[in-house]
């Protein structure tokens, strides 16, 4: 056995997505007049992605603005009628009081009257509704020219000029935006071993093609539950494999890091410098208290079993906590090999 360093990890796949990206659709239907955006564009948030023909819309808010006219102008002739009912009141009021009218004309006045405010009342809310209307059909045109919500790059265009699309039933996409300054990766955990990761744990990544040093980072998230959960209503199949998302984001100012890679990412679960180290394969089995029998050569060259506890693994040499000390030799089973406890 040595004194050294030992580092135990987790290896796991990950993919990479950008940290921010928005799927920009149509809320109206018709044809896309006019794509102001290409692929890998950058763009800055307000401006102009794409028009689609405005003139169903636009005889939708002439139609709109129409019916508010006509209904403001009703309102108006009642409120004419309503003066006139109010006046025809008073008048007949007054006359009863000399007992110039009979009851029956008075009550037939004022029911005229109160009929009329009733229906000022009516129209006024009328007006309300096709106010309402009017602003929904503006809306509805404005919503025919889309605009970035984002600073951002186009990473994908689905829609073509020409093309017509319908919304009514789900949103068409047009494009993509996504900021790539930060990506994002998400890595698969196998459930053998998310008991072993937590998030604060550093990790390492690479990406194929990559030349040079992996690139260095802290696990942000271990999400509770396995992504199908979304899929299948939280009924696993047991036959399946089950992995649990990681999540991390890395800064990639250069841009060399692009949506959809592969990453290969090595999260560190434990690490220790300068500690006694035992060859792995030098272990048997563990027992019911965790401990390893190994085998060690005393002087004399007589082999002695000894009970130890492990640290740190990586599989191929582990950490000694306990059972045996510096010098000590170990011997690797079917081998006779022996391992000296000391220091380099």
């Amino acid at each position: 056995m040595i004194l050294g360093s030992i580092e135990e990890s987790v290896l796991a796949s990950g993919v990479l997505e950008p940290l921010r990206m928005v799927k920009v659709g149509a809320q109206v239907s018709g044809q896309l007049k006019t794509l102001h955006v290409r692929l890998g564009q950058a763009i800055k948030s307000g401006d102009l992605i794409a028009e689609i023909d405005p003139t169903k819309e636009q005889h939708k808010l002439l139609a709109a603005q129409a019916s508010l006219a006509s209904a403001k102008a009703s309102c108006k002739e009642a409120g004419i009628r309503l003066k006139e009912a109010e006046l025809a009141f008073r008048r007949h009021q007054t006359l009863s009081r000399n007992r110039a009218v009979s009851a029956a004309d008075l009550e037939k006045a004022q029911a005229t009257f109160f009929a009329q405010e009733a229906k000022v009342e009516q129209l006024e809310a009328d007006i309300d509704e096709k106010t309402l209307a009017v602003e929904d059909a503006r809306a509805t045109l404005e919503h025919t020219k889309l605009s970035a919500p984002m600073d951002g790059v186009v990473v994908a265009v689905a829609a073509k000029t020409g093309q017509t699309l319908n919304s009514s039933q789900a949103v068409p996409t047009i494009v993509v935006l996504a900021q790539l300054d930060v990506m994002q990766v998400k890595v698969q955990i196998s459930e053998i071993d998310v008991a072993r990761v937590k998030p604060g744990q550093n990790l390492r990544f690479t990406v194929p093609g990559a030349t040079g040093a992996p690139i260095s980072g802290v696990l942000e998230q271990v999400e509770p539950a396995p992504p199908s959960m979304a899929d299948d209503g939280g009924t696993e199949k047991t036959n399946l494999a089950v992995y649990y998302n990681g999540v991390f984001s890395t800064p990639n100012p250069e841009g060399r890091l692009r949506p959809k890679m592969n990453a290969l990412v090595t999260v560190i679960s434990g690490q220790a410098e300068n500690v006694p180290l035992v060859a792995w394969s030098a272990l048997t089995q563990p027992d019911a208290h965790g401990r390893y029998r190994v085998q060690v050569r005393a002087r004399t060259g007589e082999l002695t079993e000894r009970l130890v506890r492990i640290g740190l693994t990586d599989k191929i040499k582990a950490q000694v906590l306990d059972g045996l000390a510096v010098g000590d030799e170990v011997v690797i089973p079917g081998l006779g090999e022996a391992t000296n406890l000391g220091s380099r």
